[in-house]
């Protein structure tokens, strides 16, 4: 899943503040901009545990041009962060599954797209239904 964040830009005296609008109450900050990314990314898989751990629904991550239509973030720079919601699991467990191609190449793609491994991105479809 591709998570768009919000950047506040910072100085030599204030810290890179962070806010990822599409899950309530996540931010982070850093004293760079690398380092503001890395600690949003760290946020959002704790945030996204938690959710999980709770058998809450994880949500679809909005388009950035979506959440820039927000005045609350006029002047702030935009990324985004990739998690794969497979690596979130306590516990892997190894299936095997028969598919028809063509069904696993639209698969595929839609993993690419979504910047996540095939098995992240069935795990994430699944948990949305």
């Amino acid at each position: 899943m591709k998570y768009p964040i919000a950047i506040e830009l910072g100085d030599e005296t204030h810290a890179f503040g962070v806010v990822v609008p599409d899950l309530p109450g996540c931010f982070s900050a850093g004293d760079t901009l690398d380092e503001a990314i890395d600690n949003a990314k760290e946020a959002i898989e704790l945030w996204l545990e938690t959710v999980i751990d709770d058998n809450g629904a994880v949500p679809e991550p909005s388009s950035i041009s979506q959440h820039q239509a927000n005045a609350e973030f006029a002047g702030w720079v935009w990324a985004v962060v990739t998690i794969d919601l497979a690596a979130l699991s306590d516990k892997a467990e190894r299936v095997n599954i028969t598919l028809p191609a063509r069904v696993l190449r639209r698969i595929d793609a839609a993993a690419k797209d979504a910047g996540e491994s095939r098995s992240g991105y069935i795990a994430r479809r699944a948990m949305a239904a």
